[in-house]
């Protein structure tokens, strides 16, 4: 080989090919993460949901627990649940400020109900009332529920 052609060889300039993507190999790309975000997207939001709720329930069982400690000191409910909302106990999470809060947490029958027994239930607000679990509730007996046909709620 004489040195010409091995400059030649090495000189070459790239060949168009190999400048960058054609418009099909990104149209191919982009549609795949289009798929994969719209797959993606909606179960990170189920899973926010989720871990709302799971908050929501922590919250219902703490002021349930609340409620049978003030039972057991005074053999009544009366009074317990005007200071829940005094306190600013009633809505979920409260970290929060309760104008961002997912859940409002109510007592069922108000805070004039039977000074007995009482139904906490825990509301969804903005967004989280787009969860499948809709509205939680536990009893004094500690019996839980939702307005949902769904099982796997509690």
């Amino acid at each position: 080989m004489s040195r010409n052609t091995i400059t030649a060889i090495h000189c070459r300039a790239p060949s168009r090919r190999s400048l960058g993507f054609t418009l099909i190999e990104l149209m191919i790309a982009v549609a795949i993460v289009g798929i994969l975000a719209g797959i993606a997207y909606p179960a990170y939001n189920d899973a926010i949901r989720k871990s709302r709720r799971a908050q929501a329930k922590a919250d219902l069982a703490e002021l349930s627990q609340r409620a049978e400690r003030w039972y057991t000191a005074k053999n009544s409910y009366a009074g317990f649940f005007a200071k829940v909302k005094a306190d600013n106990l009633d809505y979920s999470p409260r970290d929060r400020p309760r104008a961002e809060a997912f859940y409002a947490i109510s007592r069922d029958g108000g805070a004039d109900a039977a000074d007995n027994t009482f139904v906490l239930t825990a509301a969804p607000q903005g967004d989280q009332v787009k969860d499948v679990c809709m509205s939680l509730s536990v009893d004094a007996a500690g019996k839980k529920t939702t307005n949902s046909s769904r099982t796997d709620c509690w």
